[in-house]
């Protein structure tokens, strides 16, 4: 098995031979192995520990252990204490993810801090079947089912293609010690059924399960490297950056097919995962949209328009301009100039009767209710039918600001101007504003 291992290291985790890293190590026969075979192969590394405080004087003993066991091999040791029991409490999570969130936290702090590249953990072949079966039990989709990767950019599984068998007869052999956590056989919790009840009637059922297994695994990986591809290949074509927005046709999501697997696949990095909501919004009235951790996706027309939450604005409902303004920067860029000529408007540029203003002007987001007299337009007309008419996105709306004198709006800013500021044959003073989108 070293010599496995080395050739294993050498061909699948070269940078593990060139920099030193981190072993995750609590003590149970896995991860010992794991450091042992590390050492065995020359490598260069430091060894880390948790206590979880979780088993009373066993958690303190198995520290003790890996301090000396450190010291044996004459390793660096790291070690932390958690309250993890008031980390459960405080998050309202199971001690199962409080105890992964502390650990994979901390491992990254002593990383940075080291100078070192990785951390490994001791994860194998039954483990990553363990955690097959869990989310096959849950109605994983194929990310799911594709086993715990090998690598990810901080953390490397070196002992997934090994057995607990083959560890257990590489420990044995070498006569080494460990400490055995009793925690692993109580069944209350759903990976140690599975380890103790279920994996060994598999196993039974056909002697090289856990061999067909890890091919069964690689060939899911295969294939869900092809998806990513297809996926990657569709989101190029289908999302279309636009003002800030991403912008997807509607019509062409529904030609998809299976619709549900591709919405799941295009929108899943974006939080939403739960196809039927998407399905839905596909055919639901303009305005309606889905709220993920990070990112909104807005049904307009028919599009779907997709914005990172960060960028929603939260900012104050009116800003005030003096008379003497020349610049504002503040929630939008707008220049203030007074000329002695006029050119026709433009989306950017507007020409008025500095006059007819009544200070301080007003920037604000609009309301309901809102009109305006549009330059060239017999009458006042609502903003809402002119978004409408001129099929300005919904998001777009609510970013939409306004350029007002008192309660009357002189601009809707980089797009349409007020008839009733205009410039006219009598006027005295004309103000040249320009705004910058």
């Amino acid at each position: 098995m070293p010599k496995d291992f080395k050739s294993h290291i050498n061909l699948n985790f070269p940078t593990l031979l060139e920099s030193p890293f981190l072993i995750a190590c609590s003590g149970g026969l896995d991860s010992v192995v794991l450091t042992q075979l590390c050492y065995d192969s020359g490598l260069n590394f430091a060894i880390a520990h948790c206590n979880f405080e979780l088993r009373g004087i066993d958690s303190d003993t198995d520290e003790i252990f890996v301090k000396e066991y450190s010291a044996q091999l004459g390793k660096e040791f790291f070690s932390i204490h958690f309250d993890t029991i008031s980390y459960v409490n405080e998050k309202k999570i199971t001690v199962q993810m409080a105890a992964r969130e502390l650990r994979y936290t901390w491992f990254h702090d002593v990383l940075e801090k080291h100078n070192l590249t990785h951390v490994l953990t001791a994860h194998h072949l039954d483990d990553a079947l363990e955690t097959f079966l869990i989310n096959l039990s849950r109605g994983s989709g194929i990310d799911g089912l594709t086993g715990i990767p090998e690598k990810t950019n901080t953390i490397a599984r070196p002992l997934l293609k090994y057995s607990r068998a083959e560890l257990l007869a590489y420990a044995k052999l070498n006569k080494l010690s460990w400490r055995e956590d009793v925690s692993n056989t109580d069944t209350k919790y759903l990976r140690n059924k599975i380890r103790a009840q279920v994996v060994p009637l598999l196993k039974e059922l056909h002697p090289n399960f856990l061999d067909n297994f890890k091919h069964s695994t690689q060939y899911l990986n295969q294939s869900a490297t092809i998806a990513k591809n297809q996926i990657a290949a569709i989101q190029k074509e289908l999302f279309v950056e636009e003002n800030g927005l991403l912008k997807i046709d509607v019509n062409s999501l529904k030609q998809l097919d299976p619709l549900e697997g591709y919405l799941y696949g295009l929108f899943q990095a974006y939080g939403f995962t739960e196809w039927e909501n998407l399905k839905d919004l596909l055919d639901a009235m303009s305005g309606k949209y889905l709220l993920s951790a990070t990112h909104k996706l807005l049904k307009d027309r028919t599009a779907l328009l997709l914005s990172s939450l960060e960028m929603e604005e939260d900012t104050l409902d009116a800003y005030a301009i003096s008379i003497n303004t020349t610049t504002v920067r503040n929630p939008i860029t707008l220049d203030f100039v007074e000329v002695d000529y006029r050119n026709e408007n433009v989306p950017t540029i507007i020409y008025v009767d500095k006059l007819a203003l009544k200070y301080p002007l007003v920037v604000r987001k609009w309301k309901k209710g809102d009109y305006f007299y549009p330059i060239g337009f017999s009458g006042k007309k609502k903003l809402a039918k002119y978004f409408k008419d001129e099929k300005v996105p919904v998001v777009l709306k609510e970013k939409q600001w306004l350029l007002c004198s008192g309660d009357d709006i002189i601009w809707i800013i980089g797009r349409r101007a007020d008839e009733r500021f205009k410039v006219q044959s009598t006027t005295k003073e004309i103000l040249k504003i320009e705004v910058t989108l």
